[in-house]
């Protein structure tokens, strides 16, 4: 595997590094002694998995509070998405940034997602599917999020929304949902 930084501090890429053969080919995903070797979180509790029939679906602004704040590491496995991230660490030197990276089923790239980030991701392809190892538990009452379209932020969509729940339309501006 391949660990690539980005702008925002902690956030990597982790792009596999295929062996082929005439079979196709295999790549791990995913290994302790290569995360650790990077400094990245190792343990996860959860496996989950979304999918999105329509291009143009929108899941985000995600985050957990403290002590329940998690780290993702976020896989398309099919179709592709524009995934977006926002620094909500008040101490980080890229705090209140946000960057969107594709990732495809074709690219087979992860997203490493440090605790303290805001985390979604709009749809390019109908059809498409999203995998997520996840550090924490999912804790209800910590569960919150910022707004997709928060003019704090100015995130450029690539598309059109074309689905968004209730719960993700209506979070709360920035200001308001990490101070209170």
């Amino acid at each position: 595997m391949r660990f690539i930084p980005t702008a925002l501090d902690g956030v990597v890429i982790v792009e596999p590094e295929p062996a082929h053969d005439s079979r196709g080919f295999f790549a791990r995903t995913f290994c302790v002694r290569e995360f650790g070797a990077q400094g990245l979180e190792t343990a996860f509790v959860q496996h989950s998995l979304s999918h999105s029939a329509a291009r143009g679906t929108l899941r985000g602004m995600h985050f957990q509070r403290g002590p329940y704040a998690e780290v993702k590491v976020v896989t398309c496995t099919k179709g592709a998405v524009r995934d977006v991230l926002i620094d909500l660490r008040p101490r980080s030197p890229t705090y209140r940034r946000w960057e969107g990276y594709d990732l495809t089923a074709a690219n087979r790239r992860s997203l490493y997602v440090p605790k303290g980030f805001a985390h979604g991701f709009q749809t390019l392809e109908p059809d498409t599917e999203v995998s997520y190892l996840i550090s924490e538990f999912h804790a209800p009452a910590a569960a919150t999020g910022v707004r997709h379209d928060d003019p704090a932020f100015g995130i450029a969509w690539p598309l059109p929304i074309t689905e968004i729940s209730e719960k993700d339309r209506n979070w709360r501006d920035f200001a308001e949902a990490v101070h209170t």
